[in-house]
């Protein structure tokens, strides 16, 4: 494939279509998970209507003035096809604009999860499986991260500069370590799914495996995030920068999972020390609990797609990892000093 140089005069749009689908996709998140946190799952029966009415002819005043569950459930609705028309649109332009073939291929799979996250949601209320909104939850992240990778491959300054990136030589398998965070965050996100779609069948036994669990698998990440930015901290600042993003959003995923226990279990044993402790009175559904836990599930996914960005600026520097990817445009100089590389 014949590459192009990357000039001041690239097209944007895609790059600009790229970042809005992040920042449209974490709100998404953030409203979906506010539907779990209110289990209002099931506060619209049908699908795809809205109690019959087509999803853009619903009444404004039914929507806006009706219960609080059908008001966020309806909104994440149209949420969802929003994100989706902005994923078409964004293949669209880098189809028209890409000559990289992984990064056009990159598209059709960030197209690919939207419909099927699409399917996932409407079968979930068809069918009213528990199941299903539990998958739900686990590949919105996934496509969160997917978007995530798309917004950094167009960067043109991504495109011109990766050729100058050179690790210290203190890295060895830095790139690896990056790859295996992004696993383990995802895992964790998995097992942060189960607990949030635990059904009344569950026993309190099974329940508590579950939450010893996450915890383990909370620390393994933050201990593993910590190490990661150690590695990285005496890079430059374009893999230095999102590492130091990453360990920011681990501690502040550790008070968030702290504050989710407090606001919907109350203090445990070991805090009753703090003043007011014993006379906290956990309110269901409250403005502070549906926050909290929300923003818990809202950062897991921000971690995800910061290691996602960290594991691809790791990766573009590796000349000849890259090259195969052919996620770049290089230069012809470069092009051919890599060409008399492999020879």
């Amino acid at each position: 494939m014949t590459d192009r140089i990357v000039t001041q005069n690239q097209n944007l749009w895609p790059l600009r279509t790229a970042w809005f689908l992040v920042c449209a996709t974490l709100s998404l998140i953030f409203v979906g998970g506010l539907v779990t946190t209110y289990q209002a799952g099931m506060a619209v029966p049908d699908w795809p209507n809205t109690y019959g009415y087509n999803l853009f002819l619903f009444p404004l005043t039914n929507w806006l003035t009706g219960p609080w569950n059908l008001f966020v459930e309806h909104g994440h609705r149209l949420m969802a096809f929003g994100v989706g028309i902005v994923t078409l649109l964004l293949v669209i332009l880098v189809h028209r604009t890409e000559s990289r073939t992984s990064v056009r291929f990159l598209s059709w799979i960030a197209l690919g999860l939207v419909v099927f996250q699409a399917a996932l949601g409407g079968f979930r209320v068809l069918l009213d499986r528990q199941l299903l909104a539990l998958i739900h939850g686990c590949t919105a992240p996934a496509f969160f991260a997917v978007a995530t990778a798309l917004a950094v491959v167009l960067s043109p300054k991504w495109n011109t500069d990766h050729s100058k990136r050179k690790l210290k030589s203190s890295s060895t398998g830095l790139t690896m370590l990056a790859l295996f965070t992004v696993l383990l965050i995802f895992l964790q996100i998995m097992i942060g799914a189960n607990l949030r779609h635990i059904t009344h069948q569950t026993t309190s036994a099974a329940f508590g495996a579950f939450v010893l669990f996450h915890l383990m698998i909370a620390a393994v990440v933050t201990g593993h995030v910590i190490w990661l930015y150690i590695r990285c901290r005496k890079q430059g600042s374009i893999i230095r920068r999102p590492a130091s993003i990453l360990v920011v959003l681990a501690f502040v995923q550790l008070a968030l999972g702290a504050g989710s226990w407090i606001v919907k279990r109350g203090f445990p044993e070991f805090l009753q020390w703090i003043p007011g402790s014993s006379a906290y009175l956990v309110l269901a559904e409250s403005f502070w609990q549906s926050t909290i836990v929300t923003a818990h599930v809202a950062t897991g996914s921000l971690m995800l797609a910061a290691a996602t960005m960290l594991s691809l600026r790791l990766i573009s520097t590796e000349p000849d990892t890259w090259r195969l990817l052919q996620f770049t445009r290089v230069t012809p100089t470069a092009q051919l000093k890599w060409q008399g590389d492999s020879q």
